[in-house]
């Protein structure tokens, strides 16, 4: 398990490609700027997303590969290799689940600071643009890792403007995982901000778990890979816009001066001699 998880480290930051980082970072922006986060005065936004991502991957690295191999040991060891083909769509429901569990934990350690540090008092829409900031952090980054791999395949331009569903598979799949990703953690966020911080962490893992589930019914040969994306697809729109109404209904959020001291981050030097 321990190579597994180093291969899986080394790999993320191979091949890299500058056009499959572009894209990737265009994904992100495109998705971020659908909530309207402050343009100005809110810089620690920035640090929120670089965390995420950078806590992401090491808890996958760290904790989702191991505890899904240990659990792929145990199943193996209770049952044969037909049964497990047999019964994957329900047998690989804990595996899928951790990946939920784990990534969206990690996503939300940023959001639990930044709320912290406003004493545990977050205006909703502020704890819903912080989520989003850490599940666009940790999207792109993976976007990035997607891309290279594809470029590194010969997946390019050319390949694309071929017009086949299949060319461009790596660029649908991106763009709705990376929504799915900005929208499960803005609704985490959210959650946290409203009191709710269990119940909406664990409706963004479950569907974040259900994305990855798709990939269960494939193997299971239930669905077919042009399936799998449409309901992917399906999914993050729908956490997307639940997401959004979140954002839009009734007032909009504070993004004054003050609010932004009340937070204790993203302070000038000469806000410090004004409280």
């Amino acid at each position: 398990m321990l190579q597994q998880s180093l291969t899986f480290f080394v790999n993320w930051f191979s091949n890299p490609n500058v056009a499959a980082m572009g894209l990737a970072l265009l994904l992100g922006a495109f998705w971020y700027a659908l909530y309207r986060p402050p343009l100005r005065g809110y810089a620690f936004l920035w640090a929120v997303m670089g965390v995420s991502a950078i806590l992401t991957l090491l808890a996958v690295v760290v904790v989702q590969i191991p505890l899904q191999g240990l659990v792929g040991m145990g199943i193996a060891a209770l049952f044969t290799q037909s049964t497990i083909q047999t019964w994957i769509y329900i047998l690989g429901i804990p595996q899928i689940a951790l990946s939920g569990i784990v990534q969206e934990g990690a996503k939300l350690l940023p959001i639990i600071y930044v709320w912290r540090q406003a004493d545990h008092d977050l205006a909703p829409k502020v704890g819903l643009i912080v989520g989003a900031a850490a599940g666009v952090g940790f999207g792109a980054f993976e976007a990035m890792w997607v891309f290279n791999q594809a470029y590194a395949g010969g997946w390019t331009v050319t390949a694309i403007q071929a017009g086949s569903f299949t060319s461009l598979t790596p660029l649908w799949e991106r763009v709705f995982v990376v929504a799915g990703h900005t929208a499960f953690t803005a609704l985490a966020g959210y959650g946290l901000a409203t009191g709710r911080g269990w119940l909406f962490y664990l409706i963004a893992a479950g569907l974040h778990s259900l994305v990855n589930y798709t990939i269960v019914l494939l193997q299971a040969g239930l669905i077919s890979n042009t399936t799998v994306e449409v309901l992917i697809a399906l999914i993050a729109v729908a956490a997307t816009a639940w997401a959004l109404f979140l954002r839009y209904s009734g007032e909009g959020a504070p993004w004054s001066s003050a609010y932004r001291r009340r937070l204790h981050l993203g302070k000038e030097p000469s806000e410090y001699a004004k409280q």
